[in-house]
């Protein structure tokens, strides 16, 4: 769920003073993914991992561990993520299935890395746990971790989205050493959400089939006084297919449009009345076969803890997914919202291609943009996910340090 914190406060407030100061901030989010890294874990967590979730300055010869107190893991994938080359980080799982230790020497410096695990209880129970860290970026240098994957196939609503380990006070020289180009060629501009964030789009989405280069030439260019960056390297992606998805909130329906293709519609299930979704253009930034979603995590009680949502899909970083779900009846969707703020598909307990949720999760791509309508929310603020296209062009071009 997202915001909820936000959501809490604003629900107290309406009750004490007979209005409501915040609206429209729930949603869903996987467990051990807490909001602005304010909280722990949930208790609840049996999938133990180290580092701890969204450490910084990791030392390269820290241990990656993951364990489980009873059960098995049954998958565990280790990433080295936002570089030039994914690279994946050995291991095996121990012959007890209680813990999985990698194979191989140090971690690299100025890295982030991803931790996903999936375990199975002793009643067969799945439940799965996604961590992130980063390691040491050397004194007085700066690094840029980077969407989208290098050599990536990506949807026609991607951002390149650059977020810097330290503030960026410099920005038109750092802005100026980053260059974003395509075949065929468009128009790219940065812009800047605060001094850690610079992102690039052009006027409107990528058309299929182009090819986007991203030059880095940050290395010796000073971000801040005294900090100087490390990186010089070209990485690119290439635009797949053209699929633009819009929930109708009001209608409970959801139209998935690919390429000229006939239009598919889809029964969904949104936000209930207090907690509804966001309205606007969402894109679509991790896609998880199998995720834990624990309201704890994101200020909610025991109101939920769902160890295996299947097909879960981000839209936003604050916690809006759209997910398969085979907890509420069938005849919950394209009748009734129901959720914390995310959008729901009919699904099956552990998942189902045959299912509306396995059917578009097989179907969609980082990239691909999710716009919602008709909801009782505000828009989705152009920072939280890759939300930028809910800005004008000369309103995203006025946030470049270049203009």
């Amino acid at each position: 769920m997202r915001d909820a914190v936000r959501r809490a406060r604003a629900a107290l407030a309406a009750a004490l003073a007979g209005a409501a100061l915040i609206a429209g901030l729930a949603g869903c989010t996987p467990g051990g993914e807490p909001l602005f890294g304010g909280k722990p874990r949930s208790p609840g967590d049996t999938i133990r991992i180290a580092p701890e979730d969204r450490a910084k300055d990791v030392r390269p010869d820290a241990r990656i561990e993951v364990e489980v107190p009873d059960g098995r893991l049954e998958r565990v994938r280790v990433v080295r993520v936002e570089d030039a080359d994914q690279h994946e980080v050995t291991g095996r799982i121990a012959g007890d299935g209680l813990s999985w230790r990698p194979d191989g020497g140090p971690l690299r410096l100025a890295a982030k890395y991803t931790v996903d695990a999936v375990a199975v209880d002793g009643e067969g129970r799945r439940s799965a746990r996604r961590t992130s860290f980063t390691t040491v970026v050397p004194e007085h240098r700066f690094i840029g971790y980077f969407k989208p994957e290098n050599r990536s196939t990506v949807g026609t609503g991607m951002i390149v989205s650059f977020s810097f380990n330290r503030a960026v006070s410099h920005r038109a020289a750092v802005e100026r050493a980053i260059k974003v180009t395509s075949q065929p060629p468009v128009e790219v501009s940065g812009h800047w959400f605060g001094s850690q964030r610079l992102d690039f789009r052009p006027r409107a989405y990528w058309k299929p089939g182009t090819r986007v280069t991203i030059d880095l030439r940050l290395r010796d260019v000073e971000a801040a006084p005294g900090v100087f960056g490390i990186q010089h390297k070209a990485v690119g992606f290439t635009v797949g297919r053209s699929q633009v998805s819009t929930v109708d909130a009001e209608a409970h329906t959801m139209v998935v449009r690919r390429d000229g293709a006939k239009p598919v519609r889809v029964p969904v299930s949104a936000g209930a009345p207090k907690t509804t979704t966001y309205n606007g253009k969402m894109v679509v930034t991790e896609l998880y076969d199998v995720t834990r979603m624990d309201g704890r995590t994101v200020g909610f009680g025991g109101e939920y803890d769902i160890p295996d949502v299947p097909h879960a899909m981000r839209l936003t970083a604050s916690g809006t997914f759209l997910h398969g779900n085979y907890w509420a009846p069938a005849d919950t969707f394209g009748s009734v919202n129901t959720s914390h703020g995310c959008i729901g598909l009919r699904d099956v307990k552990g998942g189902s291609p045959d299912t509306p949720g396995g059917w578009f999760f097989d179907r969609t791509l980082v990239g691909d943009v999710v716009e919602v309508v008709n909801s009782r929310d505000r828009k989705v603020a152009p920072d939280n996910g890759l939300g930028g296209w809910n800005m004008d062009w000369d309103s995203w071009k006025a946030g470049s340090a270049l203009q």
